[in-house]
């Protein structure tokens, strides 16, 4: 394949061989004729002369092999460097060239091997790789059959909830003195690991530590050995921890521990009634309004969460069907996501997360390769959906767009103008639209498929599964 372009007022021939390679990658063969070799380096020639400038010419008027000489060896790089790249110009800009065959935004044409310069009198050759978007054949999407299970909201469920709310609106009172510490009160400790000698082990000592006792959240574990301690008492504490204990520093060791309970608090949880209630939302006047609000905010979980496994199962069989070969660039893209959102639940910058992991006994590349696979499962699955949206003409049109918009007004409280200019001033329009769209396909994708039970099962294993 070939191409004719105009480049300063010369007429130039470059010849293109274009190989798909394995995993959405592109090899492509690009070559420039000896005489189109020569014209170019002229044109380059004149253009270094209307800038440089050497004693004894005027500017623009620099011969060629001044020039040469004056650039010395580092000519022949640098006009080849140009000729490269004004040479991919020009193939990925002619119209001919085929749309599926052009490099992904993220994938920057590398060349293959070091290349050589260009030599007058010779035609000169190189060679990019590349990723592509990968082909997609989209396979068969209907008439899979999937098992979900049998859920339904129990008492126990609800009741759950109701507890959960009592321990947010419990209230913290300080205990007597001479009451002893139970699990779930709020102990206040000073503590300090010690010396077979007895003596306190230097940079250990720690002031002032709060936790509630049952929880675990405190280094040593201590918890257990808390219990029935009155405040004001010491405690010294001897601990063995196992070979897999979770703090490998802790691990296989025995701890000496000094513990002084500077404070005790207990949580009073309030009572189960219609005051209750009515501290919890004014629009609730009874603690059976309470109830009945809990449970259906659980169902509208439970359909939402059904809905999910349900997709989510046909998703698999459709991409068992339809092999995605998934480009490098593109997983490179979902792995540095994932990067970010790590560093981010770490409330740390992702270089420093990077730093950190490339010291342990993991490494970079070991750490990143337990993502592999879950960041190329989720560019299949965000492939499939997207090529069966657009090969099903599934969109949202404003009718679409303006219920979504009511039914976010209806169930936040808010009104519809303010929903409407929020989603406006946050250029969000579009982001709802694709929301719509992919329930308008997943809606379609469970009428085509038969959904049958797959055994009961209770709410908080299905609302605890990943996946």
């Amino acid at each position: 394949m070939s191409k004719i372009f105009i480049y300063k007022r010369k007429s130039v021939t470059i010849s293109k061989e274009i190989t798909r390679l394995d995993h959405s990658r592109i090899k492509l063969a690009v070559s420039i004729g000896k005489d189109d070799v020569v014209l170019e380096y002229d044109a380059i020639l004149n253009d270094f002369s209307k800038d440089i400038q050497i004693p004894g010419f005027r500017k623009g008027k620099v011969p060629k092999n001044v020039i040469e000489r004056k650039l010395g060896p580092a000519l022949a790089s640098d006009v080849t460097g140009q000729i490269i790249e004004r040479a991919m110009e020009t193939v990925f800009q002619d119209e001919s060239f085929p749309k599926e065959d052009m490099p992904l935004a993220y994938s920057t044409p590398a060349l293959e091997g070091e290349p050589s310069n260009i030599t007058l009198g010779e035609d000169y050759t190189f060679t990019v790789t590349y990723d592509v978007f990968p082909n997609i054949t989209m396979g068969q999407y209907a008439g899979f059959e999937i098992e979900t299970p049998d859920v339904r909201i129990m008492d126990e469920d609800v009741n759950r909830e109701l507890e959960a709310v009592r321990e947010r609106n419990a209230v913290v009172l300080d205990k007597d003195d001479a009451a002893p510490a139970a699990k779930g009160d709020v102990a206040t400790v000073n503590y300090c690991e010690m010396t077979e000698e007895g003596e306190v082990e230097k940079n250990s000592e720690r002031e002032d530590f709060v936790f509630t006792i049952g929880s675990g959240r405190n280094l040593f574990k201590f918890d257990d050995d808390l219990i029935g301690m009155k405040k004001g008492e010491t405690k010294r504490i001897e601990k063995t921890f196992a070979e897999d204990f979770e703090d490998k520093d802790l691990a296989g060791k025995t701890k000496k521990i000094r513990v002084t309970l500077m404070n005790l608090k207990e949580r009073k949880l309030p009572d189960l009634d219609d005051e209750l209630a009515q501290d919890v939302d004014e629009k609730f006047k009874t603690l059976d309004d309470l109830k009945n609000s809990i449970r259906e905010r659980l169902e509208h979980d439970l359909e939402h969460r059904l809905k999910t496994i349900k997709i989510n199962a046909l998703l698999e069989k459709i991409m068992e069907n339809t092999p995605i070969d998934i480009p490098e660039a593109m997983l490179r893209v979902q792995l540095d996501a994932q990067w970010r959102n790590f560093a981010r639940q770490l409330n740390v910058p992702v270089d420093t997360v990077k730093e950190n992991i490339a010291k342990s006994e993991k490494g970079l590349d070991e750490f990143e390769a337990l993502w592999r696979p879950e960041a190329a499962k989720a560019l299949h699955s965000r492939l499939v959906i997207e090529t069966l949206m657009k090969d099903l003409n599934i969109e949202a049109t404003e009718e679409d767009v303006e219920k979504a918009l009511e039914h976010q007004a209806a169930h936040s409280g808010r009104s519809l103008d303010e929903i409407k200019k929020n989603y406006e001033q946050e250029n969000m329009k579009s982001y709802l639209e694709d929301d719509i769209k992919e329930n308008k396909l997943f809606d379609l994708l469970l009428a085509k498929n038969t959904i049958k039970s797959g055994g009961e099962k209770d709410y908080l294993t299905i609302m605890e599964e990943k996946g």
